[in-house]
């Protein structure tokens, strides 16, 4: 079940210390949307982008990664002004990859934030990469999605009961 832990888990993408990562050395962050960023199937919102010129001031390259097709990641990465890359495949190590390689990143300097266990952080933690897993924004999903979320919660529950106050 480990392989499914996050390194950091957090309650919110937008309450993630960025400043102190980007002083660690930290220099690209490749996030997922829905219910990382947005509600699933929203459009960006001010909150959004506000922290996408945030972190470009800040000094990050930023790069959406998403199992979702063209015409809504498209949208949502020209709204917030980050690279993408769609049908992601994750948890498959490829697009990962590549997305370090267009940020000009490596997997010391990268981060993957993401609400989901078996796609972001499983893919992230298979490159050993540095992740956060983010606290799903709403509750409302798709049906694939509520099924691995039933699935998600015993490893959670192990992962907090393992880390206590770390959250």
């Amino acid at each position: 079940m480990t392989k499914f832990y996050p390194q950091n888990y957090i309650d919110s993408t937008y309450n993630i210390p960025f400043e102190e990562l980007y002083n660690k050395g930290f220099r690209g962050l490749i996030f997922d949307i829905d219910n990382t960023l947005v509600e699933h199937g929203a459009p960006a919102n001010a909150k959004a982008v506000e922290l996408f010129k945030r972190l470009k001031k800040i000094g990050f390259k930023t790069m959406i990664l998403s199992n979702n097709n063209e015409r809504r990641v498209k949208s949502f990465a020209g709204s917030v002004a980050s690279n993408y890359i769609h049908k992601a495949g994750k948890p498959k190590r490829k697009n990962y990859l590549k997305a370090m390689e267009i940020m000009g990143t490596d997997i010391k300097t990268s981060i993957l934030i993401g609400d989901q266990l078996f796609t972001d952080i499983w893919g992230a933690n298979r490159l050993r990469m540095n992740n956060y897993l983010v606290a799903q924004i709403d509750k409302k999903e798709e049906i694939q999605i509520v099924i691995k979320r039933f699935f998600e919660k015993p490893i959670l529950y192990f992962y907090k009961k393992k880390n206590r106050g770390n959250r």
